[in-house]
């Protein structure tokens, strides 16, 4: 735990990406490979079962010391994390040091010492984490209280992680890259497969890396000549992959979670789809032959059993973007123009009823793409994408192959109402925010937003919102009615799960209105008039 710790702290103190890349790769360099293991397993942010509620860790902590639980509560209310606030608060406690406790590496951590906790009677539990508390040093406290909490995160990116591997193994990036996708579990089969520097057996379920499309935010693309692009309608669902291997179907989301189970009405099409085939495409609330909007498929998400009833109130459909493999065979480095049509031909020779090809949009100049671009609202999708015919199909995001090219946002002038901390290197800022829109004389919340806002304009917002605040809720703060945000957001619907009456889509904040009074905010009717 001592070396993972420092890792952690030279993660955490520095903002050079090569720097962080640099001390990664030592440490899987020098660690053992079980440790190594855990680590990416930690850093690859996988998700560990909570073994310890945030609310018991308060309690060990106040039967240990004679700190009254306003205390606690104001430091938790300051911090927003109760892993966190309970680590630095043991630092400065009266709680005895156990200067013998042996030295566990982390790999004993996490395959003993903490599943051994859900053996133990609840006054066995708390004496087992007070007893690791007192021979653990700061740094290690964090982790340990973040882990039990479920809650550990770390600030390096897949990308990141995935180039300090291919440093320390000198295994080629887009091969750890696709050895990393889907559900692993951390054993030391499946890392000596990961570092392998041969050809590994791959499982038939394994996803391929997503190839990502940037935004569209320079136009100078729409200059050259149109030969070497081709456009089609940017769905708006959920992106996945279908995988055919082994007579078996697994289709994954892009989130990397295995959703086969939540949309039982693509097997039988999918199940058509000729073995040794992978289709990666948009899965999408569909009905009488056009697209749903999105919060019909959100009903659908998540879910691990789906009725009858779901299935007939919320259609599905999956429109096919590209295909990926072939036969058994990888074509991925072929090019678009190649990959598609061999896709047509597959979709074309067999009968399918909830799969379809997504068919490139016929233009000859770009100005009847801005026209079709003009209409994406109203046919239900999100804009366009523009694919160079002749890209293969790439790792992540990789500027000038594939873009998005998305309607402009709608929006509103809101009201900042609440705030609350951020997390990681902003846990100490107010970052989170919640708007509000006028209905008569009152506020009535309806977006929540996080990002938009420059470093200079979050530490601005933050000083007014700490000599502003009217009422707290734990780490929650009301604060004057006053500030004024031009909100954007992707879509807008009906929904009787907020107060509002509306449901946005990818809030985000656009500009800090300083120019306008809070009184001149949008109102609730402005949002529902957007509708329609």
């Amino acid at each position: 735990m001592r070396s993972f710790s420092a890792l952690y702290r030279n993660i955490d103190t520095t903002t050079s990406n090569n720097e962080k890349v640099r001390v990664l790769a030592e440490y899987f360099h020098r660690e053992s490979s079980r440790n190594a293991l855990w680590a990416v397993y930690l850093l690859s942010g996988k998700s560990r079962k909570r073994t310890v509620t945030s609310r018991a860790l308060r309690e060990y902590f106040l039967g240990i010391t004679a700190l009254p639980q306003w205390i606690v509560e104001e430091c938790y209310s300051y911090v927003g994390d109760t892993a966190e606030a309970v680590a630095l608060l043991l630092v400065c406690s009266d709680l005895e040091k156990n200067d013998s406790m042996e030295e566990i590496p982390l790999y004993r951590w996490l395959e003993t010492e903490i599943p051994s906790l859900g053996l133990l009677d609840e006054q066995q539990r708390r004496e087992r984490v007070k007893g690791w508390w007192s021979g653990l040093e700061s740094d290690q406290l964090f982790i340990l209280n973040k882990i039990l909490t479920g809650g550990f995160r770390v600030g390096v990116s897949q990308k990141l992680l995935v180039k300090a591997l291919s440093r320390a193994f000198g295994v080629p990036e887009p091969v750890l890259t696709h050895r990393l996708m889907g559900n692993w579990e951390p054993n030391m089969g499946f890392f000596e497969m990961l570092v392998s520097t041969e050809e590994a057996f791959m499982p038939p379920g394994q996803p391929y890396p997503f190839f990502l499309a940037s935004a569209l935010e320079d136009e100078g693309v729409l200059r050259e000549g149109t030969d070497r692009w081709q456009a089609e309608w940017k769905w708006d669902g959920i992106r996945a992959q279908a995988i055919r291997r082994k007579g078996m179907l697994f289709l994954w989301s892009r989130g990397e979670d295995l959703v086969t189970e939540q949309f039982p009405e693509l097997l039988p099409d999918m199940m058509n789809v000729p073995d040794g085939t992978v289709l990666d495409g948009e899965i999408v609330a569909w009905g009488a032959g056009t697209p749903l909007p999105f919060q019909y498929l959100q009903k659908r998400l998540g879910r691990k059993r789906v009725t009858e009833k779901q299935i007939e109130e919320t259609p599905i459909h999956f429109m096919v973007y590209d295909l990926l493999e072939f036969g058994g065979e990888d074509i991925r480095s072929r090019s678009l123009r190649e990959r598609q049509k061999l896709l047509a031909t597959l979709l074309n020779t067999r009968p399918f009823s909830r799969l379809s090809l997504s068919e490139p949009l016929r233009f000859s100049r770009w100005e009847e793409l801005k026209t079709l671009r003009g209409m994406a609202r109203e046919r239900g999708v999100e804009g366009l994408m523009i694919k160079d015919l002749s890209s293969a199909y790439g790792v992540g995001r990789k500027k000038g192959y594939w873009w998005k090219y998305k309607v402009d946002p709608l929006s509103l002038d809101a009201v900042l109402i609440y705030a609350q901390p951020g997390s990681g290197k902003r846990a100490n800022l107010f970052t989170d925010y919640t708007f509000a829109l006028w209905q008569g004389e009152e506020l009535v919340p309806f977006a929540k937003a996080y990002s938009g806002l420059s470093n200079q304009e979050i530490e601005e917002l933050d000083r007014w919102i700490r000599r502003n605040t009217v009422e707290r809720f734990g780490p929650v703060r009301a604060v004057r009615p006053y500030q004024v945000f031009e909100i954007g957001f992707e879509g807008i619907s009906r929904s009787n799960r907020h107060k509002s009456g509306v449901a946005v889509r990818f809030p985000r904040i656009l500009r800090w209105r300083k120019d306008k009074q809070h009184r001149e905010a949008d109102s609730l009717q402005s949002a529902l008039e957007l509708i329609g």
